[in-house]
């Protein structure tokens, strides 16, 4: 049985072991998709070039980079993670990209972030609530550092309910992603924990009343690839 526990140690720890091989692994067995899932992000928010966001649980900046990327895209934009040697990748990407002057990576926690209160325009996440110990106070955080009317979207694994794609992607999330993420980032906790977190997270349903609970408005909830990902956003009242 695989460890969920998600004490913020374990997870940047693990996290941090995986680091080097961690974009790889993402863009192979995404099939390169992943690529799409966060332009999709980025485009829901509706930037208008001006914006200040807040990357969470940035790990190695691919949505970052994203966001500032995109035409238009963020003004500015401030990553949050834990996991050090994720952020040491991300800045080493965002150097080489010529964007240090807009992007800043930050090591912190997502239920209590290094950020002043209503101070960001839009907030960001991808595949990183499933693995925050306490989903309610990193969503009350989020929040918090919006502006009135700011926006988010948050990219979310998620288990397809569609017949037949279910049994066939849960079939390879359990017994061929865990195989090929051993193989090549040589860490066997990692990869196991994918799946059972997924599996661990809430429903859609679910998050989307969490998001609602902790004051979101105009939520929804998009599925993307048959479902295998959802895209979640809403807007701070």
């Amino acid at each position: 049985m695989t460890d969920l526990s998600k004490s913020p140690a374990k997870i940047a720890g693990m996290f941090d072991a995986i680091a080097a091989r961690y974009d790889f692994l993402n863009h192979v067995l995404s099939g390169g998709i992943d690529t799409l899932w966060r332009r999709r992000a980025i485009r829901s928010l509706g930037l208008t070039g001006r914006e200040r966001v807040l990357d969470v649980c940035s790990g190695t900046a691919d949505l970052a980079l994203a966001a500032v990327r995109a035409r238009p895209g963020a003004a500015r934009l401030v990553g949050v993670d834990f996991a050090g040697a994720m952020l040491r990748i991300g800045h080493q990407k965002v150097v080489r990209a010529g964007l240090a002057n807009r992007v800043t990576l930050v090591q912190g926690d997502a239920t209590s972030l290094p950020v002043a209160s209503g101070s960001v325009d839009a907030l960001t996440i991808a595949f990183g609530i499933r693995n925050v110990e306490d989903v309610g106070a990193a969503c009350a955080e989020m929040h918090r550092v919006l502006r009135p009317g700011g926006r988010i979207a948050v990219l979310e694994f998620a288990m397809p309910t569609m017949p037949g794609v279910g049994a066939a992607y849960r079939w390879y999330f359990r017994h061929v992603l865990p195989g090929l993420g051993r193989l090549v980032s040589r860490h066997d906790a990692a990869y196991a924990y994918l799946p059972e977190s997924v599996g661990a997270f809430a429903s859609p349903d679910e998050f989307v009343t969490i998001l609602r609970q902790h004051g979101f408005t105009d939520i929804s909830a998009v599925p993307l690839t048959l479902g295998v990902v959802f895209l979640y956003t809403g807007r701070r009242a």
